[in-house]
Parts: C-alpha cells; sequence; structure tokens
C-alpha cells in the first residue's frame, strides 16, 4: 500500500452548495490533492433519486444505499447466490451457543481520510447506529446486545439470542462502516468511508464526482477511473441522453424502458428483492371485519399491475420473495387468487350492501398503482377515497393508516425481511403489534438455524409461510432493477446490489 499525505476529509472533499460550483475536470482537483489524471475509464450515471443522506445510519436500507456504496465499504457482502461472503471482514466465527460472532478483519485497512479500519471503528459504527437518534437502521440491530474490540482487526458482536443471520445482516444495507472521526453531522453531505471510490465534488440535487480509491480493499478488480452521477434528470430525456452520450449508465423506469427496447437500444435487467404491496391494518374499520379484508384480497389483479405499472417487466408475487429465491414458499405461491365475483359474495353474505364500504387511502403520490388498487377495489364494493398527504410517512410508520401502499427493496438476510413486514415491531408492518405465534415461532427457529444448515431453507419458507398467511398485508407485483447502458460490459448479477468489480467501459 503506498502512502498518501494525510488529508482532513474536509480537504478530501470539494463540497459545495452552489449550483455553479466549477466540475472538477475544470478545476483540476483528484482525490489525493494533486494535479488530475486523465479519467480513461469513466462511468456517467444518471440515478433515479438522489440519496436523502450521505450517512449510511441515517439513509438506511433504501434502494439509494448502492449509491452510497461507491463511497463505503461494508463487513460483508453477498455473493450472486445471495450467499454472505467476506468484505472489510474476510472471515467470521460463531461461538458454540450461537450467540455471539467474531468478525477478523482485513489487514492494513483504512479510510479515505486515513484513519485505521479497525476493530474499535467498526465497534463505533455500529452502536452509533443503534443509539443515533434519527438512525434508519436501530430495529434491523436489536439482536444485538453489545460489541467488543478484542484486538486491533477482530470484532465480536454479543448477541440477545441465537442468530445466524448477522454475516447477511452486516452487508451494505446496514453496515457501510463510516469513519469514526467523521462528525454525523457532517457525513450527511460528506461521506467518508473506505469505498471503491473517493468523492471529490459533491452539489446536492446535482452532481456527484468520485475517482478510484487505491487503498480500497479490493481495487485490484476495480477498472472504473471516474464515477460522474447527475441527478434530476427528466425521465423522457434520460434515452435519448444515453443515446447521445450525456451519460453511459441509468437508472430506468419501465416506460422509460420500453422506449429504448424500442429504439433498439441496450436495456439491462438487474435481480432484486423488490416488493411491492397494499397495507392494512386490521385493527382500524373496515378492516377490523376479517369478511372486508377477505373480499380484498380476491378484488386484487396482480396481472393488470403487472402489465400497466411494470409494462410486462415484473411478475405478480404474493409474498415479499420472488420466485426462485430460498425464501419464497410454495405454499402461499397465490392463496387468494383473483376473484372479483367470490370477493362481492364475501361482502354480501356479510351484510354489506353495495357501496356501503367506504374507506380514506393515504399514498405518497399519485402512481398509477394507486389508481389501479382503487378502482379494482370499487369493482367489488370496497370504495377508496384516494389522498395524496404531504406527510405520508409519519402516519404510516406509525400505524395509523387503514390503507396504504408501500414497495421495498428487500434485505440481505431473508428473516430481516420477514421481520420487517410482520414483526412486532417491523416498520413494514402497518398493522402494528403482531400477535401471531405460529409466526414468531418460526421466524425464532429460521433465526437460529445456521446458513449451511440442511434444514435452513425449509425453516425460512415455513416463516415466509406463516408471515403471509396472518397478515393483512397483500402483496401484489415486483420487478427488476432496470438500467439503460452504453458501452459498459456486464454487470456482477448480485441480487439488489450495484457491484463494479470487473466492469469495464468502452468509448
Amino acid at each position: 500500500m503506498s502512502p498518501r499525505p494525510h488529508q482532513s476529509p474536509k480537504k478530501l472533499i470539494a463540497l459545495t452548495l452552489a449550483a455553479s460550483m466549477l466540475a472538477l475536470s475544470a478545476c483540476g482537483g483528484n482525490a489525493s490533492g494533486g494535479d488530475s489524471v486523465e479519467a480513461d475509464q469513466v462511468l456517467k450515471w444518471a440515478p433515479r433519486t438522489s440519496p436523502w443522506s450521505w450517512d449510511p445510519v441515517v439513509q438506511g436500507s433504501g434502494f439509494q444505499f448502492n449509491q452510497l456504496a461507491l463511497a463505503y465499504a461494508s463487513l460483508t457482502e453477498i455473493n450472486e447466490d445471495g450467499e454472505a461472503v467476506p468484505g472489510l471482514a474476510e472471515s467470521w466465527e460463531y461461538n458454540e451457543a450461537g450467540d455471539a460472532v467474531t468478525f477478523t478483519l482485513r489487514e492494513g485497512l483504512v479510510f479515505q481520510d486515513d484513519t485505521p479500519l479497525d476493530a474499535e471503528a467498526v465497534k463505533s459504527y455500529v452502536e452509533r447506529a443503534i443509539e443515533q437518534e434519527d438512525s434508519a437502521l436501530a430495529n434491523d440491530l436489536d439482536s444485538i446486545d453489545h460489541i467488543t474490540a478484542d484486538s486491533e482487526r477482530e470484532v465480536t458482536f454479543h448477541l440477545t439470542q441465537v442468530d445466524h443471520q448477522i454475516p447477511l445482516l452486516l452487508g451494505r444495507r446496514v453496515a457501510l462502516i463510516t469513519s469514526p472521526e467523521a462528525d454525523p453531522d457532517d457525513l450527511t453531505q460528506t461521506p467518508v468511508g473506505a469505498g471503491p471510490f473517493t468523492p471529490v465534488e459533491i452539489v446536492p440535487d446535482s452532481h456527484a464526482y468520485f475517482e478510484k480509491n487505491p487503498d480500497y480493499w479490493n481495487a485490484d478488480e476495480i477498472n472504473i477511473d471516474r464515477v460522474e452521477i447527475h441527478w434530476g434528470i427528466d425521465e423522457a430525456s434520460l434515452v435519448p441522453a444515453l443515446q447521445t452520450g450525456t451519460y453511459n449508465f441509468a437508472d430506468l423506469p419501465p416506460a422509460q424502458a420500453q422506449a429504448a427496447e424500442n429504439s433498439d437500444f441496450d436495456v439491462v435487467t438487474h435481480p432484486g428483492f423488490n416488493a411491492a404491496n397494499i397495507t392494512i391494518n386490521h385493527h382500524l374499520e373496515p378492516f377490523d371485519d376479517p369478511a372486508v379484508l377477505e373480499a380484498a384480497r380476491y378484488a386484487i389483479d396482480r396481472d393488470e399491475l403487472v402489465d400497466a405499472v411494470t409494462f410486462g417487466y415484473g411478475e405478480p408475487v404474493s409474498q415479499p420473495f420472488p420466485e426462485g429465491y430460498l425464501a419464497w414458499s410454495p405454499e402461499v405461491e397465490d392463496p387468494w387468487p383473483y376473484d372479483p365475483e367470490k370477493a362481492k359474495e364475501i361482502l354480501e353474505d356479510a351484510g354489506y350492501e353495495e357501496g356501503e364500504v367506504s374507506v380514506n387511502f393515504a399514498v405518497r403520490d399519485d402512481a398509477p398503482a394507486n389508481e389501479i388498487i382503487q378502482s379494482q377495489l370499487a369493482d367489488v364494493g370496497i370504495n377508496l377515497n384516494l389522498q395524496i398527504i404531504p406527510n405520508w410517512e409519519q402516519p404510516f410508520f406509525a400505524k395509523e393508516l387503514p390503507i396504504s401502499t408501500y414497495s421495498t427493496t428487500g434485505r440481505e438476510s431473508p428473516v430481516q425481511t420477514l421481520t420487517a413486514h410482520f414483526g412486532a415491531d417491523g416498520p413494514l408492518n402497518g398493522a402494528g403489534e403482531y400477535e401471531n405465534d405460529e409466526f414468531l415461532e418460526a421466524v425464532a427457529l429460521a433465526r437460529e438455524t445456521p446458513l449451511d444448515s440442511p434444514d435452513y431453507e425449509e425453516n425460512l419458507q415455513k416463516a415466509t409461510e406463516l408471515g403471509v398467511l396472518n397478515s393483512p398485508t397483500i402483496f401484489t407485483y415486483s420487478q427488476p432493477n432496470i438500467f439503460g447502458q452504453s458501452g459498459i460490459s456486464e454487470l456482477p448479477q448480485v441480487p439488489g446490489q450495484i457491484h463494479w468489480e470487473g466492469v469495464t467501459i468502452e468509448e
């Protein structure tokens, strides 16, 4: 590892709020503070949205973590099969009881501000993720009782329960490790990590520039010299911009993906754990009547949603996992098939007159799926008063809405996904407190099962089955991540994650 002169994070990162700030290439700076070098491999990326924070503790596990992963590295990674593999940690080992796991870090790790990335740094980050008031990750870390830095390279997580999901949990969505020398307030706009690229300029709501980090633990596999991100691009402009070379990589909404394919442009789909769903609180009227909930289940035409919302790129789902994933359960492939006549009969048998069932349908935006769901439920006699509310997140996560919609990008840990949707404190469990003992016992067994056990897959699928059957959540459709690209070699097919190892760019 070649030495570099010490620099503070603020010297490393040229950050400004002025939209008129000159681009890095014009002012001749780079991550090392010397003269700019010519970048042969430049990724020009147009994501659909920007991170709301560059601090992973605040940002949480939404899909924008793939942008944060340019600057940060995680304790573990997953491979194309979704299995936990080494990242910053080269290995890990559980104690005999299964209630503590020790990770051994790679030698010589440093952050982009030259702070050592050692056991104390990992301990500091995870403790902050648990304790910080505005942490978006605290609920994901409730199996951790305390953490010890046993040596410079060994850090042990002491658990509140037997939990073999920790190597999956401490991947990119939860454990993108930040420098302990960086002020958390500054991290919101100024990332300081140990990832494959060092940020050199970030202008909020405009652009971000990164250059290759030679000290990244897997730098030999990074061929890209420079990454240029631009946000706020009008969706209708994405395909023309790709065609002209303004960008060579873009997140495409399904409608634009279809337009790109019609223009014979290169469109690629990337696997993920994405799932859209209708969240229902069965403690609130009218869904506190099981008949209304049951009728709503049979009223949903998932094929219409796939065709109209995903333009055929997606698939109908009735559970939070795609078919083929080890936690996908064949027992709940389609437990409530579309049957509007049956839905009407259920309401009629329960004594409801036509048009009697009416409820406010609070959503965050005017996405086409919301109007389709409104229409499908109206067809069977459940009238939704569609309301777009600016503070949607507050009542949604407070579990105060009788019905709403939500979509997720899943988690590396399938147990984490299950508890998020169906657990008592799960942020996506719109029904509030979850009291189904069968599910709780099943998910506890899945958590306690070692990842290499022959019973692991069966135990996971049973927890999925019981979660779906006993929750009021109605899953609707999933769609892959869709990208338009030009002159870029194939990305590693890691589910839900964008990896740049081995990727090359041709002009």
